[in-house]
């Protein structure tokens, strides 16, 4: 099977090999970063861009695959702003949570400009807070996108090694700073009732995921 996605595309590790897995198979890829500026620097995006350049630069079929189905523009949308409003007493141990489901809320946004059944992300299963399975259920309701996840059952060593043999490992180490405004006790267990009733109460998710996708620009990969 293969359709048309929206990729949450962080700069870390995971997500350009969740990408090329999915290249592989024949999606239509439409890349999307949500960039934390100014509270982190601009190295996520930087990597971003790097690791997706590199995959249209490859030889081989994945390479080809990369030519003939990710598109050349990359959204990078704004959203600290958005994410600062979760950050207080109420809400602030559920932040992760609330963070991947403005991501997911984004995505849709993208989605309807350009068909896509599908949000592809490079999550895997219990390696931090929001991946949880619980966690994992809260977030994919907050979108309409059905959920591609690669690499969900593998082990993050297995995963180094795929980005290894694709070049992509030494663009994407380093430091992670997409916690800048987490807490240090994040919840594991998603209350589906608690996180709408914050998220409306910090302004609507939805209206929350436009208003940082109105503020959105194009990089040319």
């Amino acid at each position: 099977m293969a359709g048309t996605c929206i990729a949450l595309v962080s700069g870390g590790i995971d997500s350009p090999v969740a990408v090329a897995r999915m290249l592989a198979t024949g999606w239509k890829i439409y890349p999307v970063h949500c960039s934390q500026e100014p509270v982190t620097g601009p190295e996520a995006e930087e990597k971003t861009i790097a690791s997706l350049r590199h995959l249209l630069t490859m030889e081989g079929s994945i390479g080809d695959a990369a030519r003939a189905n990710l598109s050349r523009e990359l959204i990078i949308t704004p959203v600290a702003d958005a994410l600062a409003k979760f950050t207080e007493k109420w809400n602030h141990s559920e932040y992760f949570i609330h963070m991947k489901r403005l991501f997911n809320a984004i995505a849709t946004n993208r989605a309807e400009q350009v068909g896509a059944s599908h949000v592809l992300t490079g999550e895997n299963l219990g390696q931090v807070s929001s991946q949880t399975l619980g966690n994992l259920g809260g977030v994919e309701i907050a979108t309409p996108l059905l959920p591609l996840r690669p690499l969900l059952a593998f082990d993050k060593v297995d995963i180094m090694a795929m980005a290894r043999i694709l070049g992509t490992l030494p663009i994407s180490e380093g430091i992670e700073v997409c916690d800048a405004l987490g807490p240090s006790k994040p919840t594991t267990v998603a209350n589906k009732e608690w996180l709408e009733r914050s998220e409306q109460r910090a302004g609507g998710l939805q209206s929350l995921a436009r208003s940082s996708f109105s503020q959105r620009r194009i990089v040319q990969l």
